[in-house]
């Protein structure tokens, strides 16, 4: 049950007077394509899907499905802190052809260790396809250990791992322990050299919203030098994505790149006037230096 190697982007989820602006989502979709991204994630934390209706996830999946086809794998975000949400919105995907879910930990519940095993396991018997899980403690205040992902990897349907903390020794625990056990995709993209380097089959990316071909070329290189040439050219402008909540930042340079409204749902909010310039000024100092 291999997802992909390479470059997902993590979409957006583009708004127009708060409700889904398709045409704009049609857009983004096949600039992606053009890109020869490998896989395409909606409804994830950058697509704000905590924001989203049920229905409007039904819209959003079917219409990127029929986009997209076979030119990619669709992947939808189905997590939820409550199990049997996260069991419906996994079915839901299911049914309308997605080729696999993320499936983030759960938040705030402050589940063990024990606790997020019996949750994925038991998502993971609901359905036939594959399971992405996805540890980002930043968000959650939650850290799915190396040793649980060991455990969860003996699901059959459970084979990656979208990897979104920071934290060196737990990274180099993860790639010691699950290398060979469970696929690893890097979640941070200030990392992604670091987690090519280890073995990494590859991102879930924030920035190939709007540098999908560079991102892409950092999997796909088979020279070091190009590898850390790229790295060094995007690496400002990763870290300046994370200037305040994603995906505020990268919103805001679709926007000004034309592509779509300034516009997120509460309680996320646009872009401080303080940080637009930089933002966008960083941008474009990166996009002459790829």
């Amino acid at each position: 049950m291999k997802v992909f190697e390479g470059s997902c982007v993590a979409l957006v989820t583009p708004f127009k007077n708060n409700k889904i602006d398709f045409e704009a989502f049609e857009n983004l979709i096949q600039f992606q394509l053009c890109h020869q991204t490998d896989a395409i994630l909606v409804l994830g934390t950058t697509g704000e899907s905590s924001c989203i209706s049920f229905g409007e996830r039904e819209q959003i999946i079917r219409f990127a499905k029929n986009i997209i086809s076979d030119k990619a794998k669709l992947i939808v975000g189905t997590g939820s802190n409550n199990t049997q949400t996260a069991i419906k919105y996994t079915r839901q995907a299911h049914k309308l052809g997605a080729d696999a879910v993320l499936i983030v930990t759960p938040y705030y519940n402050k589940c063990t260790q024990q606790g997020a095993i019996l949750h994925y396991e038991k998502i993971a018997k609901c359905v036939n396809m594959p399971i992405i899980l996805y540890n980002v403690p930043s968000r959650t205040g939650f850290n799915l250990q190396p040793q649980t992902v060991e455990q969860l990897s003996k699901c059959e349907n459970i084979v990656a791992i979208k990897e979104a903390n920071s934290n060196v020794d737990h990274i180099l625990q993860l790639f010691n322990i699950c290398k060979d056990k469970i696929d690893i995709y890097c979640g941070n993209d200030n990392l992604n050299h670091i987690f090519k380097n280890l073995g990494a089959k590859g991102t879930i990316s924030v920035v190939a919203n709007v540098f999908p071909k560079q991102i892409k070329q950092q999997y796909k290189t088979k020279t070091q030098t190009q590898l850390n040439k790229l790295s060094d050219a995007l690496y400002d402008f990763c870290n300046m994505c994370f200037i305040e909540t994603n995906p505020i930042p990268i919103k805001y340079v679709l926007y000004k790149m034309g592509l779509i409204q300034n516009e997120v749902r509460l309680p996320l909010c646009p872009l401080s006037q303080q940080n637009q310039k930089q933002v966008w000024q960083c941008y474009q100092q990166t996009k002459e230096r790829v």
